[in-house]
């Protein structure tokens, strides 16, 4: 009872993909796949290659037709062929795949410029933050930087979740002609993916617009195009990078002391990301904790050093596995970057090669721990987690 449902879905899909069309097959067994070139920016007079090879079912002797402006009578004949068209315009291609008892069909669209028509001029746009979390100028060029900044969290939140909305500018694009027009802009966000079905994985129009609000996008890199379309159906793309940093600071709180033989630990999770296929990359996720050398209420126990603080990061990756950790920093060497004399700083990071998808640690969801050993509570003065993709 669920094939005809499954068929139904599969008749629903081929409708919503936009490209690709079916119609009068009568058996599953017959399927009609073409793909021409070139796909874009044809025009009038230009040599078009067709090919049927990805027709099915494979290896069996099917016979193929054409008809290139969908008239009802057949131009061609072949599994590959060539075509051209003397007018410009946009033409519906069938084609038809016949194994001797079964046909199928397929129709596509293409568009035909006129002979002496002129591209256009993506431009993707580009945008920096004035400054980072710290009050730093940043570096600006041809790709999207923004900053998330949480400069003072609550302990009732110890993940990182928060997004950013991110505008993207295609306005300084080019129509190609002071004749002509941008008819449409397509944004598409995910070049891994090919939504559409067309195998193009640049074209997918995620959002559409001239400037256009990305919202809620994470820590992280993202390679992302811009394709545009003048009015005689040219057509061009930009790509770019859209960075997201993230800075996040807890300020003055307190970690209990160990009295029952057991360190006690603050968690605070982070998700990152270090996947080369996608080239969504970390440079690195940092973390930096300050504390007072002494703790103001620590009581001193004859003959120990109980009231000299020592706390310690340890990282974690989605395993739980330890991947390092500040144990083996001195007291004595906690005394560089936002210390003073009465703090301690310490740090602990790992880099990009770190969190690589296919190294021993991999990506995922981390976690850093901020733990005491020692009997005593101990104030903290900040903890700060960075995640950098610029």
């Amino acid at each position: 009872m669920m094939k005809p449902i499954v068929m139904g879905l599969m008749f629903v899909l081929a409708s919503l993909s936009g490209c690709i069309a079916s119609e009068d097959t009568t058996s599953s067994s017959v399927e009609a796949i073409f793909d021409f070139s070139p796909r874009d920016n044809i025009r009038v007079g230009q040599i078009i290659d067709f090919d049927a090879s990805a027709s099915l079912p494979q290896g069996v002797s099917l016979t193929y037709q054409w008809d290139f402006d969908n008239d009802g009578s057949y131009d061609e004949s072949g599994r590959t062929t060539t075509w051209s068209y003397s007018n410009s315009g946009t033409f519906e291609v069938k084609l038809a795949v016949k194994d001797g008892t079964t046909t199928a069909y397929q129709t596509r669209e293409i568009t035909v410029a006129p002979e002496d028509a002129v591209e256009p001029e993506a431009d993707a746009g580009s945008y920096s933050d004035f400054t980072d979390c710290d009050g730093d100028s940043v570096s600006t060029g041809n790709f999207y930087l923004y900053y998330i900044c949480e400069m003072d969290k609550s302990l009732s939140s110890k993940s990182i979740t928060s997004t950013v909305s991110v505008n993207l500018d295609g306005s300084n694009s080019g129509s190609g002609d002071s004749n002509e027009y941008i008819s449409t802009w397509e944004w598409d966000l995910d070049l891994q993916k090919d939504t559409d079905g067309d195998g193009d994985y640049k074209n997918d129009a995620d959002l559409t617009g001239e400037e256009v609000e990305w919202k809620d996008v994470a820590p992280g890199e993202y390679k992302i195009a811009l394709t545009v379309t003048n009015g005689a159906g040219l057509v061009d793309t930009d790509e770019t990078i859209v960075y997201v940093n993230y800075v996040g600071k807890w300020k003055d709180f307190s970690i209990g002391g160990n009295n029952s033989n057991s360190a006690v630990e603050i968690e605070f999770d982070y998700m990152v990301v270090n996947d080369n296929n996608a080239g969504n990359t970390i440079r690195r996720s940092q973390a930096e904790l300050v504390y007072p050398k002494e703790d103001s209420d620590c009581q001193p126990v004859f003959g120990t050093d109980n009231c000299r603080a020592k706390l310690d990061i340890y990282g974690y990756n989605e395993e739980d596995e330890k991947a390092g950790d500040t144990s083996a920093t001195g007291v004595d060497q906690r005394s560089s970057g936002d210390c003073d004399e009465d703090t301690d700083c310490v740090w602990l990071q790992f880099t990009g090669s770190y969190h690589y998808s296919d190294s021993e640690w991999g990506d995922g969801e981390w976690m850093y721990v901020i733990q005491n050993d020692m009997i005593n509570d101990l104030d903290i003065e900040s903890f700060t987690i960075r995640l950098i993709y610029k």
